[in-house]
């Protein structure tokens, strides 16, 4: 089969065009003919850093962690999939877990689900990784209808998806960006707009909860930014996060009370634990989507596997608005 390889690790132009084995299934997972697949932040985080990252695949490789696909062959001891289904998932592209950028690849049966029906191939491929991370945090946080949450980089890849999940549960959702742009989608995804650049933390605070806090706040953009996350949170509120690589003072979380949840989704993939619950993630967000309420935004650059060095070049550049994808076209 035709993959996007990888034998040393560096600058986008390390992808090669290569012919390999197809792989052949196994007992508990599905063989799946992959269609699309999307670049997440850690893709080039790999790609670029390689053993550095205690995560990554051994060379040569192939990358490429999100997909949407079509069910080829199932494996032994696997329920509720068939030849011919339409599936996505988070399944591949670290560790010894084959990636994406191919014709095939076997995926663990416990780390996808059937595609949701609203969405195409390219859309489907967008929303896994993201969508898993957004969801795991406002679930362990505790999303409940009627609370007012703050997401932290609304219009990124994976703030656009928690600030539809919040809403689609009942919550009165805010979202920070800058660019007119981002601020633009944060509203037509049904959030309230602040920007963070023109509006001190106090000021929003004070505009949009009468200077109580956020019952919940999503923070995308982590780091030094989690500091803002403390001061934007209500007394005992919550505060989840998909970047906490950093050293900061927990002063403020102490005095308010605050409960912080760090959010790594690629734990079942990397240690094999849990990964059903990736399976229940996955199918119950596809019903969100066929209900009408979570939708995942593309950005208007699209590109083949051929072209996955200029889709990471795209990632990296930061002009991206909305997942960056990949469809299976050679």
């Amino acid at each position: 089969m035709k993959a996007m390889t990888i034998n040393s690790f560096g600058s986008s132009d390390v992808f090669v065009e290569s012919e390999v084995a197809k792989p052949q299934v196994t007992s508990g997972h599905v063989l799946i003919k992959v269609m699309a697949s999307s670049v997440n932040t850690v893709d080039t985080m790999i790609r670029e850093m390689g053993p550095a990252l205690p995560l990554s695949p051994a060379l040569p490789t192939i990358l490429g962690m999100d997909f949407a696909g079509i069910v080829e062959s199932v494996g032994a001891d696997v329920d509720g999939f068939q030849v011919g289904d339409e599936v996505y998932g988070c399944a591949g592209g670290l560790a010894d877990l084959q990636g994406a950028l191919a014709q095939y690849m076997v995926a663990d049966a416990k780390l996808i689900a059937h595609k949701p029906k609203r969405l195409n191939m390219a859309q489907a491929a967008a929303l896994p990784l993201v969508g898993i991370t957004a969801y795991e945090g406002l679930q362990r946080a505790g999303i409940s209808s009627g609370q007012k949450v703050l997401v932290h980089g609304g219009a990124g890849g994976v703030g656009h998806i928690a600030l539809q999940l919040a809403k689609h549960f009942g919550a009165e959702v805010y979202a920070t960006g800058s660019k007119d742009t981002q601020l633009e989608l944060i509203k037509q995804l049904g959030a309230t707009p602040v920007n963070y650049q023109t509006e001190s933390v106090t000021d929003y605070v004070a505009t949009h909860t009468d200077g109580a806090g956020f019952d919940l706040v999503y923070d995308s953009v982590g780091g030094a930014n989690l500091l803002n996350s403390f001061e934007a949170a209500a007394l005992n509120g919550q505060v989840a996060t998909t970047v906490s690589l950093a050293e900061i003072d927990l002063s403020v979380a102490h005095f308010k009370g605050l409960s912080l949840h760090v959010v790594f989704m690629l734990i079942p993939m990397l240690h094999n634990v849990k990964r059903a619950e990736h399976h229940q993630i996955l199918a119950a967000m596809a019903d969100i989507v066929d209900s009408g309420n979570l939708t995942p935004v593309l950005d208007s650059s699209t590109f083949s596997f051929t072209e996955i060095a200029k889709a990471h070049d795209r990632l990296a550049s930061g002009q991206a608005m909305g997942k960056v994808v990949v469809s299976n076209q050679w």
